[in-house]
């Protein structure tokens, strides 16, 4: 099986990256979303098998004790995140490049693991009150886990320098411009 390339973009929540991989997907490149797992519970209309593989504590914890996860995180307490080594083997046999939106830590996992074959791509929001009212926007939180979700873009911010690329994203349609230009460059090397 020919491998591909990862291209792992990460975020604070609401800095508008789920957006900016959408952009990207939309562009006619060889890319193929990767659909995390979660043990969380479904927001909003998403939808299992589309948005997230939402998946039980305990099934995740079947999944991690037969190492299908490529990178998983518990990133809030019995909130597990991972992506999962058969979407990824699935899209190279497609040939196509696999990208993540996953949080922080995963996005380094993946590029400690396979530092050649992967582009981290650090989305920045324009300044943390900003992040704070388009998490409020959403109307999708509650307000203890609205603060939780603020505290850790603060943890996550921290990162920002171990991630090869970083857009600011204060003009949505700039934003756009940039990552998918830094994609290309990087699929076509």
């Amino acid at each position: 099986m020919k491998e591909g390339k990862f291209i792992v973009v990460s975020a604070p929540s609401g800095s508008g990256k789920t957006t900016l991989v959408r952009a990207l997907l939309s562009e006619n490149l060889p890319l193929s979303f990767s659909i995390s797992a979660t043990t969380r519970k479904p927001r909003g209309d998403e939808v299992d098998g589309v948005d997230y593989h939402f998946l039980s504590t305990i099934e995740f914890k079947k999944f991690i004790d037969q190492e299908a996860f490529i990178e998983y995180e518990e990133v809030y307490p019995n909130k597990f995140y991972g992506s999962l080594k058969t979407d990824v083997e699935r899209n190279w046999k497609s040939g196509k490049h696999v990208i993540f939106d996953i949080d922080v830590i995963g996005a380094l996992n993946i590029k400690k693991k396979y530092p050649n074959q992967t582009l981290s791509i650090f989305i920045n929001p324009p300044n943390i009150n900003v992040l704070e009212e388009r998490l409020r926007s959403r109307g999708t939180d509650s307000e203890t886990a609205l603060l939780e979700r603020i505290q850790k873009a603060n943890e996550e911010i921290k990162f920002l320098e171990k991630f090869d690329k970083s857009i600011i994203n204060d003009d949505l349609e700039k934003s756009k411009k940039q990552i998918i230009k830094v994609v290309k460059d990087f699929i076509d090397t």
